[in-house]
């Protein structure tokens, strides 16, 4: 079955993806990089520099910065993050290889959702994120939708290389499948060829490109036995626990996707109640996905990802609905998305009053109840209209007043969950444990290597009793020595050591205190604390402080 396509279709799918690029880069090197990331960065570097090294389970990652490593001639938090964020960019044209099913339109506004929406956002400026599985799951499904096997073997070698989160993936995938084929009784459209000669020639196109991507052209052979290390990687996640509760994950679900999980309880009711298929499998998929994140022991905001993908598909198709606005129905459609926009305003501001006041306070709880007030008059205001005008009118006003307002809330947590607030307004999205002070270290390590030696990277640093990767990656350009305890024998020009009273080097060094990785406090903090994120992006946080030794001599007062 074919589609009309509309008029300028491929300029606006240039539109979204150059929407996508400009959120992903934009001060994409801003934030250092965590433990997390800075371990697959350091590989990537040391590869770059013809290095041997172990590799984490992510080796597309891997191999592909440290191409970009070698033609810069060094790492920069810019160009580690760099191909997530490209990555991540191109995942906008995924829609464009299921229009047949979705219909062009629905396919045009969910690559406008997956360019905007906060935690794709999020993991497409992480190195080594979720983002590379994703992406290529997805493009694998798509190609074989469109019967172009060949590019599918591709992307398939691509997903298979691309980290531990392909498994969850997979699995969320596979079981939603089998839910709906047994409720459907629907049988899917055979996909693999019966040319034995065409298989062949599949498989050695997915095994030529998993050697080739790999192994960088053969010149990294451990980078194939790292992909399959992601399948025990992903194993530890059954067995291992996380301090992410399930709370934070739902509350992640509500604060970062409002229009999207509006749009889609909408879609979500007319497809149970009309039987419409593509409704009923995106929804069994996130549901499925949605559960698979929460009881899985280990889980992480950034898992949340692979539910985004039915979620905002939902949204689309719901929201494709909402532009067959008649001519004669336009002032009323407009009146009723005013009065939308107009209470959910007056919720949000009574919503943010909230965190002038003490939570067991009078006015703390008169606000509260203005809230749910305000809900309930907005969910009374539509039905009214409903019954008494025009269901159409109150269902195409409502929605429209929900892209603007709630439209709004989810830009906000674009910008915020990109790191464009900077570090001071933190995210549920961002990974944890982010080095405060790193560009502070590495500048007071280079005014002291300039002074003593008169290059500001050639002064030796001994990293004392301190399991820090990201330490290590701020550190990069100088000759960086890890140990347990120092060696009495040698005297390092600067030595990093924890806080800590240290009677040694104390006697021969002065010493420099760095806040260093913060940990913020999600899976303590109370309901008003939880407010006051929301409103203010403030929340408690847990710091980690070290110290920088400078060789006592180097100082001219000495």
């Amino acid at each position: 079955m074919t589609h009309r396509h509309f008029k300028y279709e491929g300029w606006l799918y240039a539109l979204a993806f150059f929407i996508a690029i400009g959120i992903r880069i934009t001060q994409l090197g801003a934030l250092p990089l965590n433990d997390i990331e800075a371990t697959s960065a350091l590989q990537a570097l040391q590869i770059s520099q013809s290095e041997y090294t172990a590799l984490s389970p992510h080796p597309f990652y891997i191999l592909s910065t440290s191409m970009l490593f070698l033609m810069y001639g060094g790492g920069t938090d810019f160009l580690a993050r760099f191909m997530p964020a490209l990555i991540g960019s191109l995942f906008v044209f995924a829609p464009l290889l299921f229009n047949d099913r979705l219909k062009p339109r629905p396919s045009l506004i969910l690559a406008f959702f997956l360019a905007l929406d906060p935690g794709l956002v999020a993991i497409s400026r992480q190195a080594a994120s979720p983002i590379f599985a994703i992406t290529f799951l997805i493009f694998t499904f798509g190609f074989i939708n469109k019967n172009k096997l060949t590019l599918a073997s591709i992307f398939a070698a691509l997903t298979l290389l691309s980290g531990p989160s392909i498994w969850l993936g997979l699995l969320g995938f596979i079981i939603s499948g089998m839910i709906f084929q047994l409720f459907q009784r629907t049988d899917y459209r055979t996909l693999i060829t019966d040319n034995s000669s065409t298989r062949n020639s599949l498989l050695i196109t997915f095994i030529l490109t998993f050697l080739t991507a790999g192994t960088l052209f053969l010149t990294v052979p451990n980078g194939l036995s790292a992909a399959f290390a992601s399948i025990p990687e992903f194993f530890k996640s059954f067995t291992s626990t996380s301090e992410t509760t399930w709370g934070m994950i739902l509350i992640s679900f509500i604060i970062y996707q409002p229009l999207a999980l509006i749009l889609a309880i909408f879609a979500i009711v007319r497809g149970i109640l009309n039987n419409i298929k593509r409704v009923i499998f995106f929804t069994i998929w996130m549901l499925v996905a949605l559960l698979l994140v929460i009881f899985l022991p280990a889980h992480q905001i950034t898992d949340l990802a692979w539910v985004l993908i039915p979620l905002n598909a939902l949204a689309s198709l719901e929201l494709a609905r909402a532009f067959n606005i008649y001519p004669e129905e336009r002032s009323e459609v407009a009146g009723v998305t005013l009065l939308t926009v107009f209470i959910w305003v007056f919720a949000w501001l009574g919503f943010a009053g909230m965190t002038w006041y003490p939570a067991d306070s009078q006015q703390y709880a008169l606000r509260f109840w203005m809230l749910l007030g305000s809900l309930v008059l907005l969910a009374l205001s539509l039905l009214l209209i409903a019954a008494g005008w025009s269901a159409r009118t109150a269902r195409i006003g409502g929605v429209w007043g929900f892209v603007i307002a709630l439209g709004a809330l989810m830009l906000g947590g674009t910008f915020g969950s990109a790191g464009l607030r900077g570090e001071n307004a933190p995210e549920l999205w961002w990974q944890n444990q982010i080095p405060a002070q790193a560009d502070l270290l590495r500048q007071t390590a280079e005014q002291v290597s300039e002074f003593y030696t008169g290059n500001d990277t050639s002064a030796s640093i001994v990293i004392l009793g301190i399991d820090s990767a990201s330490l290590v990656w701020s550190l990069r350009e100088f000759d960086v020595q890890i140990a347990a305890a120092l060696d009495p024998t040698t005297s390092p020009d600067i030595v990093i050591s924890r806080f800590e009273n240290n009677p040694a080097l104390m006697a021969a060094y002065r010493g420099q205190d760095f806040n260093w990785r913060q940990t913020y406090l999600w899976h303590v903090s109370t309901f008003d604390v939880w407010v006051r994120w929301i409103t203010l992006r403030e929340i408690s946080y847990a710091d980690e402080s070290i110290i920088l030794w400078a060789r006592d001599d180097l100082f001219l007062d000495r």
